[in-house]
């Protein structure tokens, strides 16, 4: 009978590599996270904003607008991460103004219609950002290649 394999052999071969995905934003550093985590088959997106490429929030008093470019920031953290919007299987949508939440859901549905995550959306006091009308997580998982 074969020697059983030892702890440290189980753990090595139970860990999978961990990706972390920058978005090169000046904030990750000082604040200490990463746009997107990447383990296995698994991409986990941090908190994202409707904040062009140019680092200005777009769509000032615009829930919808911000929803949108929230959407296509994660799009981007999938793809550097090697996966998409179809292996979404959660967001989170956190928003400032509940009662805008048709927009918001309108927003969300455009992108997220045939694919159905599992979704939350949940009022909070206030972002970061007084004007930020709306932040959204993401967990995806890569089931295709």
């Amino acid at each position: 009978m074969p020697d059983a394999p030892s702890p440290q052999h189980l753990r090595e071969g139970f860990f999978m590599k961990r990706e972390n995905i920058s978005s090169g934003s000046t904030w990750e550093p000082i604040i200490g996270y990463s746009r997107a985590v990447k383990v296995g088959n698994q991409v986990f997106v941090s908190g994202t904003t409707g904040t062009g490429p140019d680092g200005q929030l777009v769509g000032p008093n615009d829930p919808e607008a911000q929803t949108t470019q929230a959407l296509l920031n994660i799009e981007n953290a999938l793809q550097r991460a090697g996966a998409g919007l179809k292996d979404v299987v959660r967001t989170r949508l956190f928003v400032t103004q509940i009662d805008q939440w048709e927009k918001i859901a309108r927003a969300h549905g455009k992108v997220f219609g045939s694919i159905r995550p599992a979704t939350a959306l949940v009022e909070v006091k206030r972002l970061i950002d007084p004007a930020m009308l709306v932040e959204i997580e993401a967990d995806a998982i890569i089931t295709e290649s």
